[in-house]
């Protein structure tokens, strides 16, 4: 009987465990960093600098990181194709699960057209209502720039 007793602790102990680390595995799933970057400035060390931020980001997260680029105003060069130095950066990040979003709003101010666009871009109707939707679905906001 005695027996009986510390075998069922064991057990329950097990049991309780398990259930313990599922819910801490399913929690840090759930939590996952979720941040919008808003870049309007034609400065590309500012672009260069948002990259390295997005890496940065990805060395302490490496999991669980969803970051998207809101670019509209100035900054909508770094999303062209044919201006973009930084095309490279684009798809290594955008490879990684980086989403990159042009505001048509600037595309029509500047005549810029989808098909003049990094293939990994995407278009959002507005980009200053794309980063206010973003925070309402809890994405925390930085603002792109240098000092």
């Amino acid at each position: 009987m005695k027996n009986y007793k510390s075998i069922l602790l064991i057990i329950c102990t097990l049991l309780f465990s398990t259930l313990t680390m599922a819910q801490s595995a399913n929690t840090a799933a759930a939590s996952a960093h979720k941040i919008v970057i808003q870049l309007n400035t034609a400065d590309t060390l500012a672009w260069s600098a948002t990259m390295g931020n997005i890496r940065n980001l990805q060395k302490v997260w490496p999991e669980h990181l969803n970051v998207e680029v809101v670019v509209h105003g100035l900054a909508l060069d770094l999303l062209v194709a044919s201006k973009t130095p930084m095309a490279k950066d684009i798809t290594e990040l955008s490879k990684s699960g980086v989403n990159f979003m042009a505001c048509e709003n600037s595309m029509r101010k500047h005549h810029i057209v989808k098909a003049d666009l990094v293939l990994e871009a995407f278009t959002v109707p507005s980009g200053v209502a794309e980063v206010v939707i973003k925070q309402e679905a809890g994405f925390s906001y930085l603002k792109a720039g240098v000092n």
